[in-house]
Formats: structure tokens, C-alpha cells, sequence
């Protein structure tokens, strides 16, 4: 199935949505990492919110030169998007409504970056990457301004559902310098790793004008099916040591265990910290079904794991057998 599969003739599937997250400061000296997940919309935004069945949002925010961007964009998030007037408000979810969803979530990016230059509170060289995800009934559908990253399981195989914003990626390349940037040493204007963010207005050249560096998110979409087990989010400090299929494998060996979508979130953090990932650590997990454990054999999880430890003491063991 295409991912801009919306085919009203697969039959009726309703998924049943759970979600967990973690964090953790990983090796940095700081937290520049934020996330939000609402399970259900409708109990977020009220009953007078008309929304499909079920409804739900999750986003997570990598921060640069700072936390300000991150955790502005963070609190403001659930306004941005559902207080767009132009914000689709039914049950039926169709092609209008798809193609409002995406207007909306586009603008939400865009205004986003806009709150941050006007808000004198924030510093210009602050800046974040961000990728949503909104489940609308069977539809899913992810934007993404930089090097998070949305993968969904099906049947055990990893989709991805986002594409990262890195200066290696060879349409973001040619998009940069044509907009008149450079790249050095794998670095936009050799100061920055992404080539799409909220903020760091420091870089970006006036509103209106054609920028390398932009907030304009990449959306994909696709309808979940019976087949769709779970979504994994992350931000950067987990895909630097761990690819898409190894991350959804982690967590598909916690849900055969335990079937704790918080417990596994935690185990891929912490499997990326025995990694030695260098970067802040946040994972959502977001299940649909209800693994059957007695159906499915448990795959052990490998001895060396340290997944008894709390990340500080992790840490701590870590230092130690560095010298």
C-alpha cells in the first residue's frame, strides 16, 4: 500500500491506541529535548471539538543553542495546530479532510518559527528540529523539519515515516545550495547539522526572502491496518546509533515481553545509551494493538543489556570503565 493510501474500500479498521514515552539527558550537560503525547484528542480539546475516532497527537523537539526553542514550541504545540481556524473540525475522515490536515499542520510549523523570532525571550541562536504525528481514525499522518524520525511497524518491518534533514541528504543538498547555502564538513554554513528547523534566526535570512535553512516540514501519510503494530518517535540521539529496523526490533521484543509501551520506550533509550549514543535521548512509543504474547515467540533480549540500571547509575558505571 502507497503511503497517500486513503482507499475507502479496505475494510473498517478502528486501532486502539496506547502510548509511552522516556527521556533521558544521555551524555550532555543539558536537556534540549522535549515531547508531547495525548492519547486522545477529544479529552484534550473538549466535546465541542468535532474529531474523527480516535484521535490522537504526539510530537517530539530536538533544541540547539538552548532549550528556549524546544520547550516554546512544546507548550505551544496543541494551540498552534487545533486553534487554526482552518483546522478540519468532522468525523469523516476523506481527501478534504486529509489535504486540510496537512494545510494545517504545514502552518502550524511555519507559525511556530514565526512566534520564535517575534519572541523577544528567546534567543535568535536558539532553535529546534520537530516532527508531529496525528492519528486521525485509520489515518496516520507525520511532518517533520529535521532529524527526528517517525517509524512504523508492520509486521514487524520498519516503515519509515520521515525522511532526516541532514546535510548528507542529497535533495536537502541541492535545495540548500540552490538557496545559496554551503555545505562544510557535513555542516549548513558549517554551523548547523540539520538544513530544516523552528527558529536559530540568527541563520535564516528575512521573512519572505529564500533561506537555506527553513521550517517548511516534509508530510507523509499512510492508513493503518490490522498489520500496523506500533510507532516508534525518536529524536536524533537514538537514530545516531541505532537504524529503523533495530529500533522497532528492540521494541517489538519489549511488547512480546511485557507489553509496556513505557518500558520499552526506556529500553530503547537505554539500548542507544549502551550504544554510546552523544546526544539527549526521547522516545515515544505509540501501540495499536494488543500484542498476544502466549501467540508470538519471546525473543531474548542479549545478557549484556543493562537494562536493571537506572541511567544514572548507568552513567556512573560508564565513567568509571572509561577512566
Amino acid at each position: 500500500m502507497s503511503e497517500d493510501d486513503c482507499d475507502s474500500t479496505i475494510p473498517v479498521y478502528i486501532p486502539t491506541i496506547r502510548s509511552g514515552s522516556y527521556a533521558d539527558i544521555g551524555p550532555k550537560r543539558s536537556m534540549e529535548d522535549e515531547h508531547v503525547c495525548v492519547d486522545d484528542l477529544s479529552s484534550q480539546l473538549g466535546c465541542l471539538f468535532q474529531l474523527p475516532k480516535p484521535s490522537a497527537f504526539y510530537a517530539v523537539f530536538d533544541g540547539h543553542g538552548g532549550s528556549e526553542a524546544a520547550t516554546y514550541v512544546k507548550q505551544n504545540a496543541i494551540r498552534l495546530l487545533f486553534e487554526d481556524d482552518n483546522f478540519p473540525q468532522t468525523s469523516e475522515v476523506n481527501s478534504v479532510y486529509v489535504e486540510q490536515v496537512k494545510s494545517s499542520l504545514r502552518n502550524a510549523f511555519l507559525q511556530a518559527d514565526l512566534a520564535l523570532a517575534e519572541d523577544c525571550s528567546i534567543s535568535s541562536s536558539s532553535g529546534t528540529t520537530a516532527l508531529a504525528a496525528l492519528i486521525s481514525g485509520r489515518l496516520l499522518m507525520v511532518a517533520n523539519a529535521g532529524d527526528c524520525r517517525a517509524v512504523l511497524c508492520r509486521k514487524g518491518k520498519a516503515i519509515e515515516m520521515s525522511h532526516d534533514h541532514r546535510p548528507i541528504n542529497l535533495p536537502e543538498r541541492r535545495r540548500v545550495e540552490e538557496s545559496g547555502g554551503v555545505i562544510e564538513d557535513g555542516y549548513l554554513n558549517g554551523e548547523l547539522s540539520v538544513t530544516r528547523a523552528l527558529g536559530d534566526w540568527d541563520m535564516k535570512r528575512p521573512h519572505g526572502s529564500n533561506s537555506p535553512l527553513i521550517s517548511e516540514p516534509e508530510i507523509k501519510q499512510i492508513t493503518l491496518t490490522e498489520e500496523d503494530e506500533f510507532l516508534v518517535i525518536g529524536c536524533d540521539g537514538i537514530w545516531d546509533v541505532l537504524t529503523s529496523q533495530e529500533a522497532v526490533s528492540v521494541v517489538k521484543r519489549g511488547l512480546n515481553r511485557h507489553g509496556d509501551p513505557t518500558r520499552c520506550a526506556r529500553e530503547l533509550v537505554m539500548e542507544a545509551l549502551r550504544l554510546n549514543t552523544f546526544d539527549n535521548l526521547t522516545a515515544v512509543v505509540v501501540c495499536f494493538v494488543t500484542v498476544d504474547r502466549e501467540g508470538e515467540a519471546v525473543v531474548p533480549l542479549e545478557k549484556k543489556r543493562c537494562c536493571s540500571l537506572t541511567p544514572e547509575a548507568f552513567r556512573s558505571l560508564r565513567n568509571l570503565l572509561d577512566g
